[in-house]
Order: C-alpha cells, then sequence, then structure tokens
C-alpha cells in the first residue's frame, strides 16, 4: 500500500532532505484572519491558495477571489487520486510537489489556503490541503479562518481577474511521522497509541456507513469525536484550543497522547488532525491517509460496533 510513497520518496523527496530550506515564515499560525491576509497581499513571499470546489453555477473563483490569489479546486486540481485501488489519497510525492510548483509556490513561499468556509467538512477542504503541504515538509501554510465567507463578511475587495501563475520548482521533504500506515493502525493499542474516529456519530456506531466503505463499524478501541465538533458553524469558524481540549477529555483521551485520527477517505480525518495537532498543539498525532475505505476492504481486519 506504500509503496507509492517509498517510490515516490527515493524518486523526490529524499533527495532535498535537508536542501530545501525554508523561508522565515510570514506567520507561524495554522489559522489567519481576513485582515492578516489583507495586510500582506502584497508581500511578493505570499501566495493565495484558492481551493473552493466548482458548483452548477460554475466557477466560485470566476464569481469572485481574493485579489492575486490562484486556483486549484478541491475537487478537480489533483489534490487526492486513487492509489492502489484506494480512493482519495495523497498522490506519490513527485506528482503532488510537481502540481504545487505549477501553482507558483516554491519553498520560499508563505501559502494561505482559502476554502468556501460553509460548514465543517467544506472546512476539510482547508485541512486536508494544510496537511498535505505539512506531509511534504512544507511548514509555512496557514489557512484562512471562515474562508472565503469570512472575507467576504469583512468587507474586503474581491477580483474576477484570473491569475495564471507562473510554474517554479518545490522540493517535497517528505515527513512519514504525519502518515499513518494500516500497519501502525493495527498496531495501535499496543503501542499506546489513541485511535480518534472522526466521524459521525451515526457512521461509528454502524447504524450507517460511507458507500466507499465496505463494512459498518469502527476500528477496535476507536474514539469518536465527530469532525463537526472542531468546527462553529455559526461563526463559520475553528474552535478554540480549550474548547478541543474539552473534546479531547470527553472522548477518555490525554491530551498529549499519541493519536491517529481516521475517517472514511481521510478527508473527515484532516479536521480532526488540525484540530488536535495544529490547534491545540499535540505533534504526537497523525493521520491514517487510506483511512476506513483501506481498512476495511481487508475482510481479516477487525471491525466493531461500539457500544
Amino acid at each position: 500500500m506504500r509503496s507509492f510513497v517509498l517510490s515516490a520518496v527515493a524518486a523526490a523527496a529524499f533527495v532535498f532532505a535537508g536542501s530545501a530550506a525554508q523561508a522565515e515564515r510570514l506567520t507561524e499560525q495554522p489559522l489567519v484572519d481576513a485582515n492578516w491576509v489583507d495586510e500582506n497581499l502584497d508581500n511578493p513571499s505570499l501566495v493565495v491558495v484558492d481551493i473552493r470546489s466548482l458548483t452548477k453555477q460554475g466557477s466560485p473563483y470566476a464569481a469572485g477571489h481574493i485579489p492575486g490569489s490562484v486556483y486549484a479546486p478541491y475537487g478537480k486540481f489533483g489534490w487526492r487520486a486513487k492509489v492502489d485501488n484506494v480512493v482519495a489519497m495523497l498522490p506519490p510525492v513527485d506528482v503532488i510537489a510537481d502540481r504545487i510548483g505549477g501553482l507558483g509556490i516554491d519553498n520560499d513561499k508563505q501559502v494561505v489556503v482559502v476554502p468556501a468556509g460553509q460548514n465543517s467538512s467544506d472546512f476539510g477542504a482547508a485541512t486536508r490541503v494544510y496537511w498535505t503541504f505539512k506531509v511534504l515538509g512544507h511548514d509555512a501554510v496557514t489557512i484562512l479562518n471562515g474562508g472565503q465567507r469570512a472575507w467576504n463578511a469583512a468587507g474586503k475587495e474581491v477580483s474576477t481577474d484570473a491569475v495564471t501563475p507562473t510554474k517554479v520548482a518545490f522540493n517535497a521533504n517528505f515527513r512519514p511521522e504525519l502518515v499513518a500506515t494500516t500497519e501502525d493502525v493495527a498496531k495501535a493499542k499496543e503501542n499506546g497509541v489513541a485511535l480518534i474516529d472522526a466521524r459521525p456519530v451515526a457512521q461509528f456506531e454502524g447504524k450507517s456507513k460511507s458507500g466507499v466503505v465496505a463494512r459498518n463499524g469502527a476500528i477496535p478501541g476507536a474514539k469518536n469525536i465527530s469532525q463537526s465538533k472542531f468546527y462553529d458553524a455559526k461563526e463559520g469558524a475553528f474552535v478554540a484550543s480549550d474548547a478541543i481540549e474539552q473534546l479531547v477529555g470527553d472522548a477518555g483521551v490525554d491530551a498529549d497522547a499519541k493519536e491517529i485520527t481516521y475517517c472514511n477517505t481521510g478527508h473527515w480525518a484532516s479536521v480532526a488532525w488540525f484540530g488536535l495537532s495544529e490547534v491545540m498543539g499535540n505533534k504526537n498525532t497523525a493521520m491514517y491517509d487510506g483511512s476506513l475505505t483501506e481498512w476495511a476492504a481487508d475482510p481479516s481486519r477487525e471491525m466493531v460496533i461500539p457500544k
């Protein structure tokens, strides 16, 4: 399953280990507000990446976007790919690195990811892209909290001028510690690693399931913290670290425990990973990219109906 990572890393990422030096980051924060983005728009080291998906009405980017931003829609750009018959995986490292370079992003750029900001699942597109940059060794990445919704609500300028970026070299430095494998998940209990299931309660309890998952239920020993709890839908913003600490405590998990988040395809799991690792600050957190799509496809891997 992970042969694609090893081959990609050997071909691209490890070649650049230690040589892809990061420029000074404009911010150390995982989330920024509309004012921060507005104040930094003229900085040549900033690249704003609009990831809003296409709708029945067409391109939201064409209708109006943050001035100077580049467009890489979550569902069409190629942020995820089918790998070894598992859908929605991290693409081979050399492939996704090349795509990122095509956005005009090199290792000296500060990236701001902009989702639509409509709900927690939509915000998951931003956390998944953010996780991708982190996995590729690029720390200079942040998310516009509230996305385009927050930008518009703040009365900021929008543009309809499309930006065609100049392709540059983006050198990846793959971080395997952020990507949990099936073996990692299977050995989680004996290794003292907490499993965090980020799906809705009904799916966790086996009352329903995603169409891409073969069987109902959850991975044995997992604790459920639904991804929706990490996002304040009314405010259109991610919840604060103290709220996440409360969620973790209520689930019976130590705030500094070694953790692996999962869901169906690694989308909702990225919301939980972002909340635990980046907002709360538990850097012992990894994400199971294949999630239940990969796990449940093998009937020898146990699934349980939590009581």
